[in-house]
């Protein structure tokens, strides 16, 4: 994540991001984990322009930590409630500040892995979902946090996806059924599965969780406004099973579930060999993408080529929610935390992605 953005660079940020009507209520960005570079980033953001509406749900002390770091005289207002945003002068960074965060979050040190800091982030987390069920906000935006501070905090889910499924379950208990993408400019990639070692996703990659991915890929993918989107399917094993040769997933799991797909009016295709239909997707100039989305099996399979692009442009996107969530591609690189020079492109295209949401 070094380097920052030059003038220009900033410039056309800016100019990205306020293509997007604002929404009405504002977008709630959880400060992520308090070690981490989220706060550091949220308050560069805030400094050029692109976080302009959105109310930091966190701890004041750490996001003012943040600004001093910047060397910013950045005035920060503790709001009682997300909507007294209203009411604040421009160019204060406004931060709602949920009950029950541990105290003493500024003074711990950068980079460190602390159960405070995972108690903290999922707090923020589970404050802003209730704020957004409640109207009080248009859309979310997570700052990275830390599994392993999560895990030392003793919150029983391994990341923002998970816990965000559970908060978002109906009154009679269900979780909604919610998958990763993973978009940029170029590339859109929509997981099947996700936290969970490899051995225990090839299990999970059955017709009915294909199936149902297709099913949310198409479904958001209209929400944005493609009245047919093509979604390419990657295979799992090398050359898609080279006719079960490497393999029968593709024959047996993957395969029907892109028939039953097309049954249903979804214009998807496959299994593609996963190491080429990436680049068959690329929407580049010179290059039109063949695919608007391609749906791959396992968290490496389709995060990689997505990140290969850009890690800077990249942004990660929870499907299937009742609510917009979007957040940064990368996580709290510990080894730059305070030290001034953590990259925002990818929070300012998160909160970019998020306006684009809640206006489609």
């Amino acid at each position: 994540m070094p380097g920052r953005p030059d003038g220009k660079t900033a410039r056309r940020q800016r100019g990205k991001a306020s293509k997007w009507a604002m929404p009405a209520a504002p977008l709630l960005l959880t400060m992520g984990d308090a070690a981490g570079i989220g706060p550091e980033i949220i308050v560069r953001a805030h400094l050029e322009g692109a976080a302009a509406g959105c109310v930091v749900v966190g701890d004041v002390g750490v996001m003012r930590r943040a600004a001093a770091l910047l060397g910013a005289g950045l005035p920060v207002a503790e709001l009682e409630t997300p909507a007294a945003i209203a009411q604040l002068p421009p160019g204060c960074l406004a931060v709602w500040v949920p009950p029950g965060l541990p105290g003493g979050l500024d003074a711990l040190p950068w980079g460190r892995i602390d159960a405070r800091c995972g108690a903290a982030a999922a707090a923020c987390i589970e404050a802003a979902v209730r704020r957004l069920q409640r109207g009080e906000g248009s859309a979310l935006v997570t700052a990275p946090l830390h599994k392993e501070a999560l895990a030392a905090a003793g919150i029983g889910w391994p990341g923002h996806t998970e816990m965000l499924q559970a908060l978002a379950a109906a009154p009679d208990g269900a979780p909604p059924p919610v998958r990763m993408m993973l978009a940029n400019d170029e590339l859109r990639v929509v997981l099947v599965t996700i936290h969970v070692a490899l051995r225990r996703a090839i299990e999970q990659v059955t017709t009915a969780a294909v199936l149902e991915t297709l099913h949310i890929a198409h479904a958001a993918a209209r929400r944005w406004g493609l009245a047919r989107p093509r979604i390419a399917v990657a295979g799992l094993n090398p050359h898609a099973g080279e006719g079960g040769l490497f393999g029968d997933e593709e024959r047996l799991q993957i395969a029907p579930a892109v028939a039953a797909a097309r049954a249903a009016g979804i214009d998807a295709q496959g299994p593609f060999a996963p190491d080429t239909v990436f680049m068959r997707a690329r929407n580049a100039p010179g290059h039109p993408g063949e695919f608007d989305l391609v749906v791959a099996m396992t968290h490496d399979h389709g995060l990689i080529p997505v990140k290969y692009l850009g890690v800077e442009q990249g942004v990660n996107v929870t499907l299937g929610l009742p609510f917009v969530r979007t957040s940064p591609d990368h996580g709290t690189a510990f080894d730059i935390a305070g030290r001034g020079c953590a990259d925002a492109s990818s929070l300012r295209a998160a909160i970019a992605w998020a306006r684009r949401l809640c206006s489609g």
